[in-house]
């Protein structure tokens, strides 16, 4: 029976391998040890933000998306209304029906705002299985040779903690590696810190009152305290090299959240308020949709019109005597 994970995995793990030893390459060029596990620990911080600038695209079109979301959710709620209490199989399918069509009318994917996620994990599990190989010293399937791959299986962060070991292993290790496991405890707790605080945001700044009002609400602010025991106990099983890399993508995350609920808020949510007041602050207009238009000091100054002296009656004969 054919590896179908491993064939689907294949050209993502050689696109990994080929912008990890791209990232080491450079590292190497200004100077840096290239067997030493900060290299590739920065390689593999490159990758990440690769791999997220990439994603940027993806990420405005979910953005765009969870706006036509909230903006047909009266809609939703007439169709959820209209075969409430109905529970036959004709009822169900015609109430599916017209939301589907729904959301073909109006171009939204309540699937989207996944999207992002979904599209990192083949990325995760592909630099998972190069680290693992890379462990054994096994030549990829891409640019990293079996030298390389010596080198990343066997570099050290900081010399005491290998890239390959996970706390969980290193727990079992004889004797236990206490070096990785208070490193990777650390990290951690700042990925789970990072995920719950990237979560909170949305939650409490960037939902309007009718989405507070919905039972959606309730479900997401469950899910804000139980994804990071999730994240918590999931963690201690990956190698450090590669909680590096998820550390820095929920890092960038974190940070491309902010600017999104500074600049792009959901309209009536408390973000929405903050920006208006922000820019009334700085004496700019601004539209009932939130957008920014011309500063005062920007818009067209109105040319001062000239005024026509009037002309006496002597002055008028000698004009026309001429």
């Amino acid at each position: 029976m054919p590896d179908i994970i491993g064939l689907v995995l294949w050209p993502i793990k050689w696109v990994v391998e080929l912008i990890l030893v791209a990232f080491h390459w450079l590292f190497t060029q200004i100077g840096l040890d290239p067997a030493a596990g900060l290299t590739w620990v920065l390689s593999i911080v490159g990758l990440t933000v690769v791999v997220r600038a990439a994603l940027i695209p993806i990420f405005v079109r979910q953005i765009k998306n969870q706006r036509r979301m909230l903006e047909i959710a009266p809609q939703l709620k007439k169709i959820q209304d209209k075969y409430k209490g109905k529970k036959d199989q004709f009822s169900r399918e015609a109430m599916s029906r017209e939301t589907m069509e729904l959301y073909k009318k109006t171009g939204t994917n309540p699937l989207s705002s996944c999207l992002p996620l979904l599209l990192q994990m083949p990325v995760f599990f592909a630099l998972f299985q190069v680290l693992n190989g890379a462990q054994s010293g096994k030549a990829g399937v891409g640019p990293l040779n079996e030298v390389l791959a010596q080198q990343f299986g066997n570099a050290t962060l900081f010399g005491v903690a290998p890239l390959h070991q996970s706390f969980q292993g290193a727990m079992n290790a004889h004797p236990p590696q206490v070096a990785v496991m208070i490193i990777a405890a650390v990290m951690v707790v700042l990925m789970t810190g990072s995920q719950f605080l990237t979560q909170l945001q949305i939650v409490s700044k960037n939902m309007s009152p009718e989405t507070k009002a919905s039972p959606q609400f309730k479900q997401q602010r469950i899910l804000l305290y139980l994804l990071p025991f999730v994240f918590l106990f999931s963690g201690f099983a990956f190698p450090l090299g590669v909680m590096f890399y998820w550390l820095t993508s929920n890092l960038w995350t974190m940070g491309q959240q902010f600017l999104v609920i500074r600049n792009m808020p959901t309209p009536g949510s408390d973000a929405a308020k903050a920006r208006e007041a922000r820019l009334a602050k700085k004496g700019k207009l601004v539209q009932p949709d939130g957008a920014t238009v011309l500063t005062v000091e920007e818009q067209p100054k109105k040319q001062p019109t000239q005024r026509v002296q009037p002309v006496s009656k002597s002055r008028a004969k000698k004009q026309a005597g001429k």
